[in-house]
């Protein structure tokens, strides 16, 4: 057994043997989809902006947050092939939204930086999602809303940990 995998391998196995863990994923794992489904098809119109497919969007996001990020390393962070994620970039590049640089240490490689249209788009968006969803809240008990709200720092480990798992379980 490769003793680089172990801890991983063993973490799987103590999760797939732990029924009450496993049964929590699955009432939690549809929520959190849903969630992030109704995000996804919210807020680029709301925020008055021209309609952007959810695989531009997160090829956006993922550039407004590593400006400098290559192809390659944008696909693998986002669990893509990279042939998509050239496309899709060429597209967020004829709707200047991102721009292509020369990586100075590779000549033959580009690095992404998301333009100003980009940054301020973005934070329309971003600002539209927090209205919708605040809206969403306010129709909540506030016992929901407060649970919600002390649950951020669990959902932000949630994801690093999904990131590092699903990088950790890439071939190298």
């Amino acid at each position: 057994m490769d003793a680089s995998k172990a801890p991983d391998e063993a973490a799987g196995r103590a999760a797939a043997g732990d029924p009450a863990l496993l049964r929590e994923a699955r009432e939690l794992t549809p929520a959190l989809y849903a969630l992030g489904r109704a995000f996804r098809s919210l807020g680029v119109t709301e925020a008055g902006l021209p309609p952007l497919p959810p695989s531009d969007l997160e090829v956006l996001r993922q550039v407004l947050e590593s400006p400098g990020i290559g192809v390659g390393t944008l696909a693998q962070e986002l669990g893509l092939h990279a042939s998509n994620v050239s496309t899709t970039v060429r597209g967020l590049v004829g709707q200047g939204l991102v721009r292509r640089e020369p990586d100075p240490r590779d000549r033959r490689a580009v690095r992404l930086f998301p333009t100003m249209g980009a940054t301020q788009g973005m934070a329309l968006i971003e600002q539209a999602w927090a209205e919708i969803f605040a809206d969403s809240l306010a129709a909540l008990p506030p016992d929901q809303r407060a649970a919600l709200a002390s649950a951020t720092p669990a959902l932000r480990a949630l994801s690093t940990a999904l990131r590092a798992g699903r990088t950790a379980a890439r071939p190298a």
